[in-house]
């Protein structure tokens, strides 16, 4: 690899993972490989049910693979120790669906929360570095405010200066845009752009909002059926022609991914019923 491109900051190399289920393993990821770039935005893409979040997790070590390496940093993080995890897991900031903040607890004191819980820091020092980052979020004048008391897409902006708290080197977002507002949803996308690109960190977006997550990704992975339907720019992926990807992208109802979850036909389920009941169709 030339020295002017940097390895990249997470790597899956053959990954396979599967939820167990009553009737057998159910495959999310089947020797899947891929790459985030440093410094970049990745947008993580798909259906419902395609291994998004999967990815996230497996990152973070919340999950193993069955099989394959995960990469952070050039370390695979299946093979750390709970010491280790832990220190790596510090490298990385989450911003969860809907902010997922401490209810009892004030904006202030949730971001607040990570510098209290990881460092030895003391109050006047982590005073002014909370008040820097929700400075960064546009809520300094909010810090005595509980989270019942701001709007959904304050509480996503709290939620994103307690992920950046303590300067992490990779942040993930796990669907930054949902329930926002076309105005809190830009104003969304917009931070996520410029913090990345002001602090020169690394970010991977799960989103289903095509418009905003294209305008602010450097690259998109498209992930279906247990691997990797499309992945480049948003310009390319724009312009696949995997009948999949093209069905994502134009959010058309018919395409293969179908309707109706597969199962017993309706001549199985209902007999001579479903015939009938079609013809007294007008």
């Amino acid at each position: 690899m030339s020295d002017s491109v940097p390895s990249p900051l997470v790597e899956f190399q053959h990954v396979t993972f599967a939820y167990p289920g009553a009737t057998g393993d159910r495959v999310i990821l089947n020797d899947v490989t891929l790459s985030v770039p440093r410094g970049k935005v990745t947008a993580l893409m798909g259906a419902s049910g395609g291994g998004k979040t999967t990815v996230l997790r497996l990152i973070g070590g919340q999950q193993k693979a069955k099989s394959g390496e995960v990469l952070f940093d050039g370390r695979e993080v299946g093979r750390l120790s709970q010491t280790e995890l832990y220190a790596a897991r510090r490298r990385m900031g989450m911003l969860f669906q809907f902010g997922a903040l401490f209810t009892d607890l004030s904006v202030f004191d949730n971001v607040a929360f990570p510098l209290r819980e990881h460092t030895s820091l003391t109050e006047e020092l982590i005073r002014d570095i909370v008040l820097m980052k929700l400075n960064a979020v546009g809520l300094r004048g909010a810090r005595d405010l509980m989270p019942s008391e701001v709007s959904g897409g304050m509480a996503r902006r709290v939620a994103l200066a307690r992920a950046i708290v303590l300067d992490p080197e990779l942040i993930m977002y796990d669907e930054p845009f949902a329930g926002l507002d076309p105005i809190s949803l830009g104003t969304a996308a917009q931070l996520i752009r410029q913090l990345n690109d002001t602090l020169g960190i690394t970010s991977i977006v799960v989103s289903h909002d095509l418009e905003e997550t294209f305008r602010i990704a450097d690259k998109v992975i498209i992930l279906a059926n247990g691997g990797i339907a499309a992945q480049g720019t948003p310009e390319e992926v724009l312009h696949s022609t995997d009948p999949l990807v093209h069905q994502f992208v134009n959010a058309l109802a018919e395409g293969p991914v179908q309707f109706h979850y597969p199962g017993p036909s309706e001549a199985d389920d209902f007999g001579s019923q479903a015939s009938v009941g079609k013809e007294k169709r007008p």
